[in-house]
């Protein structure tokens, strides 16, 4: 099991580093709408966070 899980871990680094590779323009789109997903997260889990405390 474990080594199965190890050559998953290598085939989706492996594509990752192709899709950087090959398209570096929609890579960055993707990551950059991962990090606004994430930091819309954190700003509502503190206005949520904020309204406990008012």
């Amino acid at each position: 099991m474990a080594q199965a899980k190890k050559v998953a871990l290598y085939m989706l680094m492996a594509f990752v580093l192709y899709t950087i590779v090959t398209s570096p323009a929609r890579a960055a789109d993707l990551v950059q709408i991962g990090f606004e997903g994430i930091s819309s997260a954190a700003r509502s889990v503190g206005q949520f966070m904020t309204e406990l405390i008012n």
